[in-house]
């Protein structure tokens, strides 16, 4: 029997943020910024992330998945301030980031992106852009970027075309493995067409075709476990809330998923551990996802 431990978490949204050069301040950047001292800032605690990196490494994970969101504005010191709170996870080669629109701000961003955290978005090919692939003993772990700079209180994402062709090609050479695809906008209806993935109707025909055995994003803050269609049945897609928040409604509160793989069976125990309110992570929700009989097919859900 081999175990794949995964660790999911996303949009740590890192702070305090630093203080701005004017010249910095231009377009969307101005207007993050305000939001971010009108009040934006007290819904991300970095005690509470300190406490949730601190739980998941405790749980030893194989590899951790981070789905996006890590910066706020974009400005050139998040990127580095980030790139050192992200070797807190573990090293670059056990880390895989999917950039979400909070990193993507700016045209200006990208750039910064690309050069701060190559180590965290490269695949096993070196210089191959996104999306990244990235085989783990008998896991493919796919990294997608829907982070794309957008006008002021747009949070939409995009992956494209070209994306979309070289994720359907990475499936398809990957069928032996579970394959997790990694992005930061849910892949499913019902954002709005503000913050929603635009070409999620595509990224679906894609995995309608080629399957996947999981799915992992982030963007809502909150938690939230639906379904995609497979070629041979559903294809779980989850969820999880910001790894920073403090708000008070429970699904919002800091979490992450703690997966693990058993790739001979080609089983999925799913587990979500939340912070509480003593202050410690604590086991929330468990579901099992089991290759259907005859070894055929995607795995149904099955509540523990």
């Amino acid at each position: 029997m081999s175990f794949f431990r995964l660790a999911h978490l996303s949009d740590p949204h890192i702070g305090p943020l630093p203080r701005p050069k004017w010249r910095e301040l231009l377009g969307k950047r101005a207007t993050g910024y305000i939001n971010w001292r009108r009040g934006r800032h007290r819904a991300h605690d970095m005690d509470a992330l300190a406490a949730l990196v601190a739980d998941l490494r405790a749980q030893k994970p194989d590899h951790v998945a981070l789905t996006g969101d890590v910066c706020n504005i974009g400005l050139p010191a998040e990127f580095q301030f980030a790139a050192q709170w992200m070797r807190t996870l573990g090293e670059p080669d056990e880390v895989s980031l999917a950039p979400g629109n909070h990193d993507a701000y700016l045209r200006a961003s990208v750039g910064l992106m690309v050069r701060e955290w190559r180590p965290w978005i490269s695949g096993d090919a070196p210089g191959t852009g996104f999306p990244f692939l990235r085989r783990r003993e008998g896991v493919a772990v796919i990294g997608l970027c829907s982070g794309v700079p957008t006008l002021p209180f747009v949070a939409a994402g995009k992956l494209g075309a070209a994306q979309l062709q070289r994720l359907e090609q990475m499936l398809d050479a990957t069928r032996d493995d579970m394959r997790v695809v990694l992005l930061h906008h849910p892949p499913v209806d019902g954002g709005g067409s503000i913050r929603n993935l635009q070409d999620h109707r595509d990224f679906a025909t894609v995995l309608a075709r080629q399957g996947a055995e999981l799915v992992l994003h982030g963007h809502a803050h909150s938690i939230s476990r639906k379904v995609m269609a497979g070629p041979d049945g559903p294809i779980p897609v989850l969820g999880i809330g910001s790894a920073s928040s403090i708000g008070r409604n429970p699904r919002r509160r800091a979490a992450y998923y703690l997966i693990d793989l058993d790739v001979n069976a080609r089983r999925l125990h799913i587990s979500a551990r939340q912070l509480g309110a003593d202050g410690q992570f604590h086991s929330i929700a468990t579901q099992q996802w089991a290759e259907r009989p005859g070894g055929k097919g995607a795995p149904v859900a099955l509540w523990l």
